[in-house]
Order: C-alpha cells, then structure tokens, then sequence
C-alpha cells in the first residue's frame, strides 16, 4: 500500500485502480498529498503503482517541488535514493501530472521490471492500465483544485 509519511496530511478522496487481473498490481491517486519539508508546506496531487503491499513507483506533482520515484520506492528504504527529477522546465501542476500519466502509459512495464518486479509487470495488463490512467484523470478533474483551497488555508506555500 501508497507509503503515509508521519506529519502528512490528505484533501480529496483517494483512488485506486487494479491493473491486473488479480489485483496486485493497482495503480492509486491521492489528489492532494501535503508534505512539511523545513518548516514549509509543500503538495500537489500524488499517483503510484504499487505491487502487493509494496509501494513501487510515485510521482509527486509538487510544483516547484515535484520530481518522481523509480526503482522500487519502498525497497529503496530511503525515499530519495529513489528520486528523480520531472524533466527541464516542468514545473507547473498539470503538467507534472499529464507528464507523470503518459510516462506511466508507456513505462509501466519496464519500470516495474527495473525495479525489480518483472513478474508483477508481467501480469500488467495494457487495457486495465489504459483504463486506470483515464479513471485517475478523471477523478482527478472531479476533485476540483483542491490544492488552491489548501494554499488558501496556509496548508502549502504558493
């Protein structure tokens, strides 16, 4: 299950999706995931994969502050000995997450592999991911801007 930081904090209702026919493999959405990194809150929407109760991939669409996690999440013991930066020049929301589902459209498979979870990626099933990453953007468009409410109520610096 999606690794819950102490201190962190929730808006919105959380998603997950199956992407396998057994369900080990599932794909989730927090729609805002608020962090306190030295004294300043930061956040934005939140999408994984997580294999079992294992946590494999993360992207968090932080603004300024967003970058992704490859290579296991969990396994890596240290959150970011598995980081990795969003490309040059993404730094707004949206594009961090249209950004975060494409590459999860494309990549799934062999980021699950590189991590280590080559029988999980091969019980990935193309259409159930296809159909998770509309549900995901879906849900997502639902929640409404739940990250402006949360820099309005001082939760996350602008």
């Amino acid at each position: 299950m999606a690794t819950k930081r102490d201190g962190e904090r929730y808006l919105g209702e959380a998603l997950h999706v199956p992407l396998s026919s057994d369900g080990q493999v599932v794909a989730y959405v927090w729609p805002v995931r608020i962090l306190n990194i030295a004294g300043k809150g930061c956040g934005g929407p939140t999408i994984g994969v997580d294999v079992g109760n294992e946590e494999v991939l993360r992207f968090d669409c932080h603004a300024d502050r967003g970058h992704w996690h490859g290579g296991g999440y969990d396994r890596s013991g240290i959150p970011r000995n598995s980081h990795r930066d969003f490309p040059e020049g993404l730094a707004g929301i949206e594009d961090q997450v249209a950004w975060s589902l494409k590459h999860l459209s494309g990549k799934t498979k062999e980021l699950l592999v590189e991590a280590e979870y080559g029988q999980a990626a091969e019980t990935l099933l193309p259409s159930m991911l296809q159909s998770a990453i509309k549900t995901i953007s879906l849900h997502l468009e639902q929640q409404g801007d739940l990250r402006s409410k949360a820099v309005r109520d001082n939760l996350i610096e602008p």
